[in-house]
């Protein structure tokens, strides 16, 4: 799969007018020389007027065919440039078993991807897109060019997210890339079904599918889990060029349907999803029915114990908590706060304070901002008991939060009763091994701040 069918396609940035960088466009497209007799002196530095050589056909002794057959691209090299940037290189042009080829075919690597190393080996800069960057990220590895192999991987970290982790993790054990495997773990476990819901989750090879479906701190409910293999066993057929039959999802599913632990699904999730997808064989359906209701269990070949799951952390940013006569109310005002964290997170809900004179049920907008845009947002309700415990509102999916960059929580409270609120607020918490800080919003119109107010809990998975 193409990374600019994983990623949004960025706009370049602005590069400067120099001399250097419009050879550098011009010699993208084209191999030109250098008309000026006297060039060199137009540059003061070697870097510059080795630059000057990037895709560029003067003095090249070597020629590259990269690329597929039917989409191939003749770029031009100068052998010492390349051998001083790449030790493969080296071992192709000067090593015991070098052989003085004018052209060498590269097949296996795409153009795009070979400019963009060949950029960095003779300009020292990294120029990296959507679109190109895990090819490039291959081409960096087979040529052992471990910084920009370095950069491609930190791009692709900046870039990940729910809708891109399963194919990038597929991508990362390829590359054996563990920090990125980490990392994709990461949000693969806390945003599971928005992964799992994702197109990327249906082009991910077997492997990599049964290592997702045997993950123990999955945070989906498992007849999500069942779903997404049905939709990528549909693909997978067609991948086959299979019929779309219920016999051939099972039969490209083979032993991982097993790993999807239906008898942990609830009764009715099963008995209107599951049971009734015909993927199933009827001695199974009978057999989990069985395990649902049966005091003696028949044994069944699909796991039967629920998943763990991410247990949630809970940042909470007051010392103490108090009611008075005259407040806290709500009627429709917001109360909002703004917080950063030191490390990516994922915010799945709010803790919040509830009536201060006896049990109430409050109706709750959550709200999760950045820089003015909604990231998430949730309407539900919750029953407060009397006591000043704080009470959990979730979002619908966990929200992924980025490090340094403040982001605004709110609610909007609806509920006769008057409530508790925090006192002693604090403008930094350490959570864990997340610290957050805490800083007032101008979003908020109920009193809320850093010292005092709602929002007492932040809840997240890290």
């Amino acid at each position: 799969k193409m990374a600019a069918d994983i990623f949004p396609r960025k706009k370049p940035a602005n590069s400067s007018s120099t001399t250097v960088q419009q050879y550098h466009q011009q010699n993208l497209s084209n191999n030109n020389l250098i008309p000026a007799p006297n060039w060199q002196g137009l540059y003061p530095t070697i870097r510059e007027r080795n630059a000057v050589m990037f895709n560029n056909d003067l003095m090249a002794d070597v020629h590259f065919v990269v690329g597929p057959p039917g989409g191939t691209q003749r770029l031009p090299g100068h052998k010492y440039v390349l051998a001083v940037g790449s030790s493969v290189f080296h071992a192709m042009f000067y090593g015991e078993l070098a052989e003085d080829k004018d052209e060498i075919r590269i097949p296996d690597v795409e153009p795009a991807a070979f400019l963009a190393m060949l950029k960095y080996i003779y300009c020292d800069e990294i120029d990296l897109a959507a679109d190109t960057v895990l090819a490039t990220l291959y081409a960096a590895k087979k040529y052992i060019v471990p910084h920009l192999a370095r950069a491609c991987v930190n791009f692709l970290e900046t870039s990940l997210s729910a809708k891109n982790a399963c194919v990038l993790l597929s991508q990362s054990c390829l590359f054996e890339e563990p920090d990125l495997t980490q990392r994709c773990w990461e949000v693969i476990d806390a945003q599971a079904e928005l992964a799992l819901k994702s197109e990327g989750f249906c082009d991910i090879d077997f492997q990599t599918l049964e290592s997702i479906l045997r993950r123990e701190t999955l945070n989906a409910k498992e007849i999500v889990v069942f779903e997404a293999a049905l939709n990528w066993a549909e693909v997978e057929c067609q991948r086959q060029d299979l019929a779309l039959s219920i016999e051939n999802k099972r039969k490209v599913l083979g032993k991982a349907l097993y790993l999807i632990r239906i008898p942990t699904m609830a009764l009715d999730d099963f008995a209107n999803g599951a049971a009734q997808s015909g993927v199933l064989t009827l001695n199974e359906t009978n057999d989990i029915f069985l395990w649902y209701t049966a005091a003696k269990k028949p044994e069944l070949q699909f796991v039967s114990k629920a998943r763990k799951g991410l247990v949630p952390q809970r940042c909470h940013r007051f010392q103490s908590c108090a009611y008075r006569s005259n407040q806290w109310r709500y009627r429709g005002r917001c109360d909002s706060i703004q917080f950063a964290v030191d490390k990516r997170v994922f915010i799945a809900g709010f803790g919040l304070y509830g009536s201060s004179c006896g049990s109430a049920e409050y109706s709750a907008k959550i709200e999760l901002k950045r820089q003015g845009v909604v990231l998430g947002q949730n309407l539900s309700k919750y029953f407060s008991d009397g006591s000043s415990n704080t009470f959990p509102v979730w979002f619908e999916y966990p929200v992924q939060i980025e490090p340094d960059t403040f982001y605004t929580a709110s609610v909007i409270l609806d509920g006769n009763e008057l409530s508790y609120f925090g006192q002693e607020g604090m403008t930094e918490v350490q959570c864990g091994k997340v610290t957050v800080q805490f800083q007032c919003s101008s979003d908020s119109t109920n009193g809320t701040g850093v010292q005092g107010g709602q929002i007492p809990e932040l809840i997240f998975y890290a």
